[in-house]
């Protein structure tokens, strides 16, 4: 859900911050103070089209950030992960607009496209208005809709898993033939390229360790060098030696330490001392002994590490990968000589397929059609109750070529006019009834969208008196099932919410400011009062703005 937004030098608004929580928040206040002003910055962070005129005049650039709090396994943060962009469960949307009109959009503070921020605010929010960011005018959000109401989507779900058998056996059955052509002359590169590196005979670790004898077959000198110089200091010069100067300085503690048992511990560590030297010059003696020049030796090493090295760049991986590499090839080798099944027998299966996919697809339909019944005289119900008398919905359900969703082309249609033709939501319905529509459909459809915040602007448009307490009603119903905002100008609908926002415009004569208040107690029962009676309010009128908050908390 929205659980914060900041709007910076947007339109009327110069600086500002708001908190949102669960349930129904409701947005009201005065005619042209900037109520939809919320709902368009919020578009901005979702992708929205930006527009330099929204830049505040005589600032550099405007900024909406918004922060979201997004349950486990929602598809919002699959989709943060999938691209690496997920901080734990919060996600955050930012877009800067310069006054010149360049946008930059930001998740979690990592640039990303416009289009990948918009696949993103699809998944967060769902905005009823006139607003390109509505995905109820989505065929595939129709269709996932009504599978919903329908309860149709395990049926809808074992289609997509047939089509995906289908498209599989067909791939398998087209990537034999192609390879049936050239599997011979295949068979014989890969038999060559696996019996280089088998003739190898490549031990584990075997590239590290010839070069470790290979540097020291190669430093034979210095190693000698190096090791004569440090025994002839540690131990071999018997009278400047380290080992010399040990042996008397034990013995020199040792001929004193019965006058005094401090020093019994410095005697022992010197003889613990002396001990570990003459340890330490065996093991060097023993490994200087053992060096010998071999330069036999040495070639062959820069030979065997010459051939592993020229193996593993033809076949474009590290020396440690030729054994894996050598594995991959013998896959591939068993894989084609296990082909023998038959393009007869591929074709079957394809076939086989194609017939489970198609079964399951029109018993898919089916259902739909039933379901689109069902849903459309449910939604019409809800119109009707929704201030919109007239209004008819159905959904056209078409044929098409098939694919994972099924052979369904679903439509939702609506006539909200007696008289005049159904048609697709977009074309006939304006911002106040697109918002209403959705909300019946949500109503109706309760928890089908995996979205869970929802915004609707312009949802009162055109209506009042019980209607508009029905929306209100509505509204805070839904908002029982996910997050709701609301930006109303009727107080019917306004009292249903469980926070009321008022946004106000202030003017100096020369600018104008937006500010938001969120509204506590009296400061709604005043606020749903001036909605109710306008400049004068009565006591008549405060005492009914109390009784709808009684009523919607009752």
């Amino acid at each position: 859900m929205l659980s914060f937004i900041r709007i910076e030098n947007y339109a009327v608004i110069e600086a500002l911050e708001l908190e949102f929580g669960r349930g129904l928040s409701v947005l009201t206040g005065e005619t042209g103070a900037g109520k939809s002003i919320l709902v368009d910055a919020l578009g901005l962070a979702l992708g929205d089209r930006a527009d330099a005129g929204a830049v505040r005049h005589g600032s550099a650039r405007a900024e909406v950030s918004a922060v979201f709090d997004c349950p486990s396994g929602h598809p919002a943060i699959e989709w943060l992960s999938e691209r690496g962009l997920e901080d734990g469960d919060s996600c955050s949307l930012r877009r800067t607009v310069s006054a010149e009109g360049r946008s930059r959009a930001f998740v979690n503070n990592r640039p990303v496209s416009l289009q990948d921020l918009r696949a993103l605010g699809g998944r967060l929010v769902d905005i009823h208005g006139q607003h390109a960011h509505q995905s109820l005018l989505a065929s595939a959000t129709q269709r996932k809709l009504l599978d919903a109401h329908a309860g149709l989507e395990g049926q809808a779900g074992a289609t997509a898993a047939a089509f995906a058998a289908w498209r599989t056996a067909a791939a398998d059955l087209q990537t034999q033939r192609e390879s049936a052509a050239d599997r011979s002359s295949r068979l014989e590169l890969l038999r060559f390229e696996l019996g280089e590196i088998d003739a190898l005979d490549l031990a584990d670790d075997e590239p590290a360790r010839l070069r470790a004898e290979r540097k020291r077959l190669a430093n034979i000198d210095r190693l000698v060098h190096g090791l004569s110089t440090a025994l002839e200091h540690l131990y071999e010069n018997e009278t400047v030696s380290a080992h010399t100067g040990l042996v008397r300085a034990h013995q020199a503690l040792a001929a004193i330490v019965e006058h005094d048992p401090e020093l019994d511990e410095p005697c022992g560590q010197l003889g613990a001392a002396e001990i570990e030297v003459n340890e330490v010059a065996t093991t060097l003696l023993r490994y200087r002994d053992r060096l010998e020049a071999d330069p036999q030796r040495l070639e062959h090493l820069n030979q065997r590490l010459n051939r592993i090295r020229t193996l593993a760049r033809r076949h474009g991986v590290d020396e440690t990968e030729l054994a894996a590499t050598a594995e991959r090839l013998r896959r591939e080798i068993g894989g084609l000589d296990a082909s023998e099944q038959s393009l007869a027998a591929l074709d079957e299966r394809v076939e086989r397929a194609a017939d489970d996919y198609r079964e399951l697809a029109e018993a898919l339909s089916e259902e739909r059609r039933r379901g689109a019944l069902k849903l459309a005289e449910e939604v019409s119900a809800q119109l009707r109750e929704l201030g919109l008398p007239h209004g008819e919905f159905r959904v056209a359900a078409g044929t098409r070529n098939g694919d994972a969703t099924g052979m369904d082309r679903i439509e939702f249609e609506v006539q909200l006019n007696p008289g005049l033709p159904f048609g697709a939501l977009n074309r006939v319905a304006s911002g106040g009834e697109l918002s209403r529509i959705g909300l019946a459909l949500e109503v109706v459809a309760t928890g089908a969208s995996p979205i869970p915040t929802y915004v609707f602007d312009e949802v009162d448009a055109g209506i009042g008196g019980g209607v508009a307490e029905i929306v209100g009603r509505r509204l805070r119903e839904i908002a029982v099932h996910r997050q709701v905002l609301c930006v109303t100008h009727l107080p019917q609908v306004a009292s249903q919410g469980t926070e009321h926002y008022r946004v106000t415009k202030h003017t100096d004569g020369s600018t104008s400011l937006a500010r938001v208040h969120r509204l506590r107690g009296e400061e709604r029962v005043e606020e749903l009062s001036r909605m109710l009676g306008g400049l004068e309010i009565t006591a008549t009128v405060r005492a009914h703005a109390e009784e709808m908050m009684e009523r919607s908390s009752g």
